[in-house]
């Protein structure tokens, strides 16, 4: 009897301290598909703050960006998070694709030169994260090599995953092929500018949150 009774205090406690009481929640995804449009609507949503600046231009976040403390709830369950938001994962920046924008020639290699280092900076913080979701843009490709790169980083790191298909009000989204692409995570599809789907997303959050 006092061994079960030691065995059943000792599951509680170490269920307890495995609990996090602050996720670290991270951001991934290629250029333009909607992280900070995601992590904005989140932020808006349980803070009234926005995190960060929203452009058309490639590469408008070019530097790791943060919340703490962002408390959410869903069915009665609650959930601490650090939100961090990150520059758009690619492998070549190239600053003549910023001209195509409007910017000139030193304003586009500056930004090609600060995207480049945020980059760098994104995959460093993965070390530091608990779990991530990445976004894709629901009306692109998702066979590219950046979103598997991205993709095989978590798995190496072993950190749990939630890939959200962005953009399902664009005529183009097709979520069924950013499933059949990854089949192995749960797809959530969701337009961040929108907000459509946000109730299924948070569900889905709250999941991703027990694999922490």
């Amino acid at each position: 009897m006092l061994k079960i009774l030691r065995n059943f205090s000792k599951r509680i406690l170490g269920n307890i301290f495995r609990k996090k009481q602050n996720i670290k929640l991270g951001f991934y995804g290629p250029p333009n598909a909607g992280k900070t449009s995601l992590a904005n609507r989140i932020c808006k949503d349980w803070t009234g703050e926005e995190i960060g600046v929203v452009s058309n231009v490639p590469h408008e976040t070019r530097s790791v960006q943060f919340k703490e403390k962002v408390d959410i709830e869903y069915k009665g369950k609650s959930l601490t998070l650090k939100i961090v938001d990150t520059p758009g994962i690619a492998t070549k920046i190239d600053y003549e694709e910023f001209l195509k924008f409007g910017l000139k020639k030193n304003e586009a290699k500056k930004r090609a030169k600060e995207a480049t280092q945020g980059i760098i900076d994104s995959i460093k913080w993965l070390d530091d994260m608990d779990a991530v979701v990445v976004v894709l843009d629901a009306a692109e490709n998702p066979y590219s090599q950046v979103n598997i790169t991205i993709i095989g980083n978590l798995v190496a790191r072993k950190i749990p995953i939630l890939i959200v298909a962005n953009k399902i009000d664009l005529k183009k989204a097709d979520i069924k092929k950013i499933e059949a692409a990854f089949p192995e995570y749960e797809v959530v599809g969701i337009s961040a500018k929108e907000g459509v789907n946000m109730e299924e997303f948070y569900e889905s959050l709250f999941k991703l949150s027990k694999k922490v």
